[in-house]
């Protein structure tokens, strides 16, 4: 095989074979592959596209590039892929949640993206976590635990890394093609019986419009299932927040509330992680509703701030947090209200404004060597179609600095119009493979 007949047919659009997928994964993995070829790979799969066989067999063939963890467990090993908004921190409860429940959660998550925040940057909040770990490491928690959060390693999937990094220098990222094949190869290699996705749609979202997410879910779902996991995806609102709170540490804040039982703690958080959970569980043997109601029940119970307590423990942070949360989550030395200065409804978000101005307090990266401030972020965000008069508060600002407070509040006034009332998006939106 050579890398230039493998390029002439995916531009002439003629079937791939699975050998010569396969060599040029490994060829990616191995540096065989230049990033030249590599980019005219992309280039072309951008411009001509792959069939529905050659995606999801070029998927298999990333992942087969690196480790595929095996698994021996009494139950069943469920994982789930966000693809990103503000405020999301669905993995953070889901994950002990379906632990609670019996199942087996090996999760490899992100870092911060663009302006979405990241489940890893969320959960290095709590002092004392790291979510690196070694393949051994992670298949002990995940047993010990019944879940785990942490980064991909080095071993798994080494063909996406490489040709990622080639897409993002080479304006080849937008591609449905290569997205499924670069979420679901590091998805697939921990093996999962079931993987549930949540494809966001909406101002704070990376696709701001359902027909643009419907494609991408279904392509991810007919990819997963052609693979030989069973993939699910819910479409989900992003046209605000889903938990009022943006930030790394306020995040988790939020996440403790929710795992502590607390009803009126982020409601839409709350909505989404069971029914989330709940396709998830669903099996021959146990319906999606009663398996929305075990997730629920788990959050009520203490059951999954248990298994969240395990996990965070295992991952190295402090044995007490559950405990004493309040005390270990840093905080900002400056808390500031942000002030609607006229009356009216709050009719709509630019959630990538929104999401830029927390950027831009600290708590996310603008380029790939910035530290993060965990303490930094926006709390008590209003949901849309809250009304307000003059001097009502919209949320509160957690900033270093009183300049970055007043920059903030002035980007988030910016990104939000108060006017008529309108209708409010669903939380989920109904759709049809």
């Amino acid at each position: 095989m050579d890398v230039q007949s493998i390029l002439a047919r995916v531009r002439d659009r003629a079937p791939l074979t699975i050998d010569e997928l396969q060599w040029f994964a490994k060829g990616l993995a191995s540096g065989a592959v230049s990033d030249a070829q590599a980019g005219a790979f992309a280039m072309a799969a951008v411009l001509r596209g792959l069939s529905e066989e050659d995606r999801a067999t070029l998927t298999i063939a990333m992942r087969d590039s690196g480790q595929v963890i095996e698994w021996n467990l009494p139950g069943p090993v469920i994982d789930k892929h966000s693809t990103g908004g503000v405020g999301d921190c669905v993995s953070i409860v889901l994950a002990p949640a379906l632990a609670a429940c019996g199942a087996y959660v090996p999760m490899i998550s992100g870092r911060g993206l663009g302006h979405t925040g990241g489940t890893l940057d969320k959960l290095e909040a709590i002092p004392g976590v790291s979510t690196t770990v070694s393949t051994e490491s992670l298949k002990s928690i995940v047993a010990d635990c019944g879940c785990i959060i942490a980064g991909a390693s080095n071993d798994i999937a080494p063909a996406d890394r490489r040709l990622y990094a080639v897409r993002d220098v080479t304006a080849t990222v937008p591609s449905i093609d290569l997205i499924c094949a670069s979420i679901l190869s590091k998805k697939l290699a921990v093996s999962p019986d079931v993987l549930i996705l949540d494809v966001k749609c909406g101002t704070g979202a990376f696709m701001t419009n359902f027909e643009e997410a419907k494609a991408l879910a279904e392509a991810l779902v007919t990819t997963g299932n052609n693979a030989g996991c069973r993939t699910e995806a819910i479409i989900s609102d992003m046209s605000q927040p889903l938990a009022p709170s943006l930030g790394n540490a306020l995040e988790i804040a939020e996440c403790m509330r929710v795992l502590s039982g607390a009803r009126d703690a982020a409601p839409r958080l709350r909505e989404l992680v069971v029914t989330l959970g709940g396709r998830a569980l669903a099996s021959n043997e146990m319906s999606e509703k009663e398996a929305a109601s075990r997730i629920s029940r788990s959050l009520d119970s203490g059951k999954a701030m248990e298994r969240f307590a395990a996990m965070s423990a295992a991952l190295g942070g402090p044995m007490d947090f559950c405990e004493r949360w309040c005390d270990y989550l840093p905080g900002a030395p400056v808390v500031r209200d942000v002030i609607v200065p006229y009356p009216g409804y709050l009719k709509s978000i630019d959630g990538q404004e929104l999401g830029r101005a927390n950027v831009t307090l600290g708590a996310g990266r603008k380029v790939e060597t910035d530290r993060i401030d965990y303490s930094v972020g926006i709390s008590a965000f209003a949901p849309l179609g809250r009304s307000f008069s003059p001097g009502d508060r919209l949320c509160c600002v957690h900033a270093r600095t009183e300049d970055e407070a007043q920059a903030a509040a002035k980007a988030i006034l910016e990104a939000c119009e108060i006017g008529e009332r309108s209708e409010i998006p669903p939380l989920t939106y109904e759709w049809d493979l």
